[in-house]
């Protein structure tokens, strides 16, 4: 069976493995993502490619990578919190790098593929992926397709305004991501930008203090008019939610009983349930491109 060296690229980690040509992951690490010095960031992807290549016979490269991508190409416009990618093309720097085939497409688009390919959407030919992480992102297929848009925006649910009631805090991204909640997390704390802080650690707390258990509340709620916003826009089948928090037990039961609170959701509502391949999910959908290339 034919073996693919797979990325997921994300602002805070670099997921990456060996996939099998039928979406099974053979192997998987990880390593911190360098966002802003591109030659580091070229030398940890390079290492990592020809250590992989060293010990598994491989077709080529596939790489989940958030932004603004040209899956023709591999042109970033933007790359997310990869700052260093901005208006750069992986895809040329790494084949003349490395001695391998490399495919490129938006994180949010390959979480689709995946869970059409073999999760939670197979069959589903209108559904949206919708990630919580770092940022706000996301896939949207209709009839069996990827929206890419015109310009390759397709699916960036980040930049979305929901709630204008606080400055800095309009979009998806700076209200509804993990970063969002840890940061408001922060500030409530009154602690550095610097000190670390697990999202994990922030619903523990909030069982035993009822102004964090708010804090979580709004930002539930935040998430929820995002998805209101793209069920009633698009009327697709099912939204599935991703991203490393996806996997917290009861997150979509409380995200469905802030859908119910609002008032027109009863005439529009959508199944909401979680992708199945979770973290996985940009690895898989990578190959999944990268063989449909």
């Amino acid at each position: 069976m034919k073996k693919y060296i797979s990325f997921d690229v994300g602002g805070t980690k670099v997921k990456h493995g060996i996939v099998l040509e039928d979406g099974t992951i053979v192997t998987k690490g990880s390593y911190s993502t360098t966002c802003d010095d591109l030659e580091v960031f070229l030398v940890d992807m390079v290492r990592t490619i020809m250590e992989y290549k060293e010990a598994h016979e491989v077709e080529g490269v596939a790489i989940s990578l958030p932004g603004f991508i040209n899956p023709s190409t591999g042109f970033a416009e933007r790359a997310g919190a990869i700052i260093a990618l901005d208006r750069k093309n992986l895809k040329e720097l790494l084949e003349a790098m490395v001695p391998l085939r490399v495919e490129i497409e938006n994180d949010g688009n390959c979480s689709a593929l995946a869970e059409r390919w073999s999760g939670n959407a197979v069959g589903c030919d209108d559904f949206i992926c919708y990630t919580i992480g770092t940022g706000i992102g996301g896939g949207i297929m209709v009839n069996g397709k990827i929206v890419h848009g015109h310009t390759f925006r397709g699916g960036e649910f980040g930049f979305m305004l929901t709630k204008v009631d606080a400055k800095g805090k309009e979009m998806l991204h700076t209200n509804s991501s993990t970063t969002s909640l840890i940061k408001r997390y922060r500030e409530y704390k009154g602690l550095e930008a610097d000190v670390k802080v697990e999202g994990e650690s922030i619903f523990s707390e909030a069982t035993e203090n009822q102004e964090v258990d708010q804090l979580i509340h709004d930002w539930l709620e935040h998430i929820s008019y995002g998805l209101f916003n793209l069920a009633v826009t698009l009327n697709p089948q099912k939204i599935l939610i991703g991203g490393g928090v996806s996997a917290r037990e009861g997150l979509i039961e409380q995200i469905q009983e802030k859908l119910e609170e609002l008032e027109w959701w009863k005439f529009l509502k959508v199944e909401i349930a979680p992708c199945k391949h979770r973290n996985d999910a940009g690895m898989i959908g990578a190959v999944y491109h990268f063989m449909n290339k």
